[in-house]
């Protein structure tokens, strides 16, 4: 769709229509977070619509683009109250979709794959079904990926200058209480009773989600055979959820860091309450500081926090804090290899609005950082993405549910269109395959302690 929109565009040029450059977006002090000052209780703001003359350009080829979703029906009404159905009204699932003024057409002119998101922060379109309906659109972006809307999950068209290294650790501490630093309240809201942030193992359909979140922890205890006689580092510990899981139920001690002060906060809390502070420690650390060695090493869903070019120290530090015979299970969602380069250098909404200076890796670029960096080599990975998508449909429900106790808190209704769109988006990356999630276990070769250790295999 971009791209049509700018051919059009040069076709009113040559006609003599002004034209009007587009403000350049550059980061304060090398975050992207920094361009206006933020609150407590919201994400950054949607910007207000650009003016453009390209917008009725863009609405032809918005409804042209709908024309044949991906599968199923949208029954789109207009902002004129004219109502069109797309798509095949035979079968498959039917979706309303409500553009309610022609701010939408305008975003999608001059704000690329930016433009769906900000639109539904900003209450300019709805729908009935928001998951169904994106993943209607993504297949539908599949089908078509030359244009804009394709890899609308991993790739980002629209350039913006890349972020510097992240050696800065005031920063990278700025761009993590920009989301964990909302407030522990929030997350009760749709988190379960263990407080975890990351995708859970579902054994059976309709395990209850604390249960699935423990069953994701023990598969990662049983990959490093972790016992009494370990020294474990959590590098990103979260509230605790997995510190006090391995405590309790290896007899490991462990050492949880995290840059963020308000899971810090009740992450201690959580584990007083436990009693188990004499095998638990939580401590507000940047981890590349963290000294001694330990045995093992987890590190859950936090790799895509510190960006590109921070890979390889990643793993640098891993190797010298491992003892010999020490393994890493690393967590972490990942895109497919031949979408990396890319995505990296793009920008996108997610990292626009939710997570800021993050960089989901690949698997190619984890093993290259891991070799140039380090001794360690994968041992063996597998894939739970497609639990993800049911992890966060779990969480969305819960959010919404809890819709007033959100706003009680004194969260806006923008921020709750913002976070609803975000889980339904991430949940419709995992369904459709453009985001996956790995379980991987890197070690040295010849590690005496994991030879005998089974392969998890690829969780369905």
């Amino acid at each position: 769709v971009t791209a049509l929109i700018h051919r059009h565009a040069l076709s009113l040029y040559r006609k003599g229509i002004p034209f009007v450059h587009k403000p350049s977006f550059i980061p304060g002090s090398g975050s992207i977070t920094r361009d206006r000052p933020e609150s407590r209780r919201r994400l950054r703001l949607a910007p207000p619509p650009p003016r453009t003359v390209l917008w009725p350009i863009a609405r032809r080829l918005l409804l042209a683009a709908l024309k044949r979703p991906g599968f199923g029906t949208i029954d789109l009404q207009l902002p004129d109250g004219t109502r069109t159905v797309r798509g095949d009204a035979g079968g498959g699932p039917v979706t309303r979709m409500n553009i309610h003024g022609n701010e939408v057409y305008r975003r999608l002119a001059r704000r690329g794959r930016l433009a769906l998101g900000e639109g539904y922060m900003a209450g300019e379109w709805s729908t009935d079904d928001l998951p169904t309906l994106l993943e209607q659109l993504a297949v539908t972006a599949e089908g078509i990926r030359s244009s804009a809307m394709g890899r609308a999950f991993t790739g980002a068209l629209a350039k913006r200058p890349r972020r510097p290294a992240s050696l800065n650790p005031d920063r990278d501490r700025h761009d993590i209480a920009y989301h964990y630093d909302l407030g522990n309240d929030l997350y009760e809201t749709f988190l379960d009773e263990t407080m975890t942030y990351s995708c859970a193992v579902f054994e059976h359909p309709g395990q209850a989600l604390a249960d699935a979140q423990r069953a994701k922890y023990r598969r990662l205890c049983d990959a490093l055979r972790l016992g009494p006689d370990d020294r474990v580092l959590e590098i990103g510990c979260g509230w605790g959820g997995f510190a006090m899981y391995a405590a309790e139920h290896t007899g490991a001690r462990v050492r949880g860091v995290t840059l963020s002060e308000r899971q810090c906060e009740l992450a201690r809390a959580r584990v007083a309450e436990a009693g188990l502070a004499d095998r638990v420690d939580i401590d507000l650390i940047d981890y590349r500081e963290v000294e001694g060695d330990v045995t093992a090493i987890v590190s859950i869903e936090m790799f895509e926090a510190i960006g590109h070019d921070e890979f390889e120290r990643f793993f640098r530090t891993c190797d010298r804090l491992l003892v010999p015979d020490g393994a890493l299970a690393l967590q972490t969602i990942t895109v497919p290899d031949q979408r990396y380069e890319g995505y990296r250098r793009g920008r996108d909404w997610i990292r626009q609005y939710i997570f800021p200076g993050s960089v989901i890796p690949s698997l190619t670029s984890i093993a290259n950082a891991a070799t140039a960096a380090s001794s360690l080599i994968i041992d063996r990975t597998a894939n739970i993405g497609p639990h993800y998508a049911t992890t966060l449909e779990a969480w969305r429900t819960r959010f919404l549910a809890n819709r007033e106790r959100v706003l009680e808190l004194g969260y806006d209704e923008e921020f709750i269109r913002t976070w609803e769109f975000y889980l339904a988006f991430c949940e419709v990356g995992f369904r459709t395959r453009a985001l996956q999630d790995h379980q991987l276990v890197l070690t040295r070769p010849g590690n005496p302690r994991l030879r005998a250790a089974g392969a998890p295999g690829e969780v369905r």
